[in-house]
Parts: C-alpha cells; structure tokens; sequence
C-alpha cells in the first residue's frame, strides 16, 4: 500500500454505486457537511446527471469539480477539494430510472474497477488512498454477467489478489467480524474452516490496533445453538472454532469463546470486549443493524488499499424522495481517513 505523505490531505475515492439507487444522494449530502469535507480530498466515481439531480433536490449548491472520465486529466493530481470523474456514457441512467438492470450493474462495476486503479497508483497521476463505496445491487451485477461475486467484498479480493479477506463492521458501540460473508445458511457448515474463523480474529486484532486499541478483547461466537451444549448440537464449535481460538492466543491475541450467540450481544459484552466474531453474515450483522442502524460502517479486512463502504442497501424505495440519511456515509468516510492516518503513521514508524 502507497505511504500516503504527512505534509498533506488524504485523497479519499468515493464510488457511486448503483445509479438507480440512493448512492448519489447520501454522497452529496455527506460531502455537502462542511466538517466532513475539510477531512480529505475527495474523487467521486460517478455520473455528475445524478449527483447534480441529488443537490437539486436537497437544495445543495454543487460544490464539486468535473472530470469527464476518459479525460487524460483523471492521471494528473486531481487538486480540487471534490472531484466527480463524470461517466456521462451511461445517461441512459438519468433520474426516473429505478430497479435493477444491467447497465446499471455495467455502471457500478466501472466505478469501483477505475477507483481500485487508481488506489494503485500514485497521487501525482490521479491516485488516492482509500476507497469509500456506496452500495451496489447485486442483481445488477447479476444481470451484467458477474454472477460470481455476490458483493463488493468478493470482487475486491480478486482485483487485488488478496489472500486472505475479511468483512468487519465497526460502529461506536459494536464490531464485529465475520467468518463467512454471503453465503446461503445451509452451506455455512461446508465452507467453514478453522482458517475461515482464526482469520477474522487475526485481522480483525489487527484492525483494532491500527484504530488505536493496543490489546483488543475477542470474543468469537458459536455456531450451533448453545454453543452445541458440549456436542450435543453439533461439533463445529470443539473441530473448528476451539482451534482457531487456540491458535490466535498462540499469536498473543486475546481472544474467547466459543459462546452462544443468543447471549453474547449484551450490554455488559458490549463494555467487556472490542470484537466480536460471527459466524455466518445474519449472525453478526443482526445485533449491528439493530445497534448503530444508521452508524455502522463495513470495512474489508486483507486488501492492500484500504476500502470502507455504507452499511445498507440501495433503497429503491425511496429513490428521489430526498429521504435518504447519509450517517452511514459519513461515519464511512471518517473511518477511511482515520485508517488512511493510521496506515501513515505505520509507514513513518517503519520508516
């Protein structure tokens, strides 16, 4: 990962997402935030027709830059606070659009491809050091023939090749890290390894170290009901999830467990422990949703470039009603900077 230098702002890239969904909405209502914007530099990957309908109808004078996006401008130091790199190529896509379709999951796949580029490359030549993604429909993505990665989590770790992958959701009161991401609950017990639960306790420690807990407290749930009441339920928690503890404590991390889940969220867990681990996406993500619906942030553990993302979906349903809440956005956005900080930071200290 490129050292970002000290002497000046992050540049933080924001994709748009879906365009038919509520990405450019809580983009532009997030950056219209004076103490938002005054953070980072800002590159948005998107189509300016839809974030300029988005400030219409919040009543936001545009305060951002254009860049049409086959410009040989996009590899030069983009110096302006707010940049939209413009794909006007895809205006079919204009306001009134709703629902799935394939160019708009063409269109949001273009952002996120251009934005992972340019993370890779330097700052002078229109580079940036993190990624903020504003949610995709899956359908979409289906329907445009990429059927093979279910989300922004899967098609990030095969762009950059990255070995291991984790999602974690951080939010001021709750975090927590999955073993397993979008996969159908009848096929958890398949896929799960001990890798598959040592790794989110791995980066998840991690993570928290570089967002300044010094000695984080792990807690990785069960998977079965009760924890498998010693076997009964099942043996995923002695074969699989007793080892991976074991093997993160190996590596100084404190971690415990296994325990059941119905009584691991609780408010006094909540003071007790920095992370939690789950199992299976509904697992984790229940007690987030219901704890910091509008405040949580999912952030993808392993990659190489540092990569955050709004924790909801792309709210079809209220699409030009100028409705959508942009705390998740902003919280996304803060979370980039303070890891793009942090990974400076390592980089002086290392170097």
């Amino acid at each position: 990962m490129r050292e970002p230098p000290t002497s000046r702002k992050p540049v933080i890239g924001i994709t748009m997402g879906e365009p038919a969904g509520i990405g450019p909405e809580v983009v532009i209502k997030a950056l219209a935030d004076p103490e938002v914007r005054r953070l980072a530099r800002f590159v948005i990957y998107g189509m300016n027709e839809l974030l300029t309908y988005a400030a219409d109808l919040a009543e936001i004078d545009p305060f951002w830059h254009r860049v049409q996006n086959d410009s040989s401008r996009t590899e030069y130091d983009l110096t302006h606070s707010v940049v939209c790199i413009d794909y006007d190529q895809y205006s079919v896509l204009g306001p009134g659009m709703h629902g799935p379709t394939k160019i708009g999951g063409q269109a949001s796949l273009r952002f996120l491809d251009d934005a992972i580029n340019a993370a890779s490359r330097p700052i002078e030549q229109g580079g940036i050091d993190a990624i903020v993604t504003a949610p995709i429909c899956k359908e979409s993505w289906a329907l445009a023939g990429f059927q093979r990665f279910p989300g922004h989590t899967e098609l990030l770790a095969n762009r950059t090749r990255a070995r291991r992958v984790v999602m974690m959701f951080d939010a001021p009161r709750i975090r927590v890290a999955l073993a397993t991401v979008h996969v159908p609950l009848m096929d958890v017990r398949n896929v799960l390894t001990i890798g598959s639960v040592f790794d989110p306790i791995d980066l998840g420690a991690e993570a928290c170290r570089r967002l300044g807990i010094d000695e984080p407290r792990v807690a990785v749930a069960g998977l079965n009901p009760h924890a498998s009441e010693n076997g009964l339920f099942g043996d995923e928690e002695r074969r699989l999830i007793t080892p991976a503890i074991e093997m993160a404590r190996q590596h100084g991390i404190r971690a415990e467990g296994p325990f059941p889940a119905d009584t691991l969220f609780t408010p006094s867990n909540l003071d007790r422990y920095d992370l939690f681990v789950a199992m299976y996406h509904d697992q984790g993500l229940i007690p987030v949703k219901m704890i910091a619906f509008d405040s949580a942030v999912n952030v993808t553990l392993g990659l190489p470039i540092i990569r955050t993302s709004v924790d909801h979906g792309t709210a079809f349903n209220i699409v030009g009603q100028n409705t959508a809440d942009p705390g998740s956005m902003k919280a996304a956005i803060r979370l980039a900077y303070e890891l793009a900080l942090s990974h400076a930071n390592l980089a002086r200290e290392a170097g």
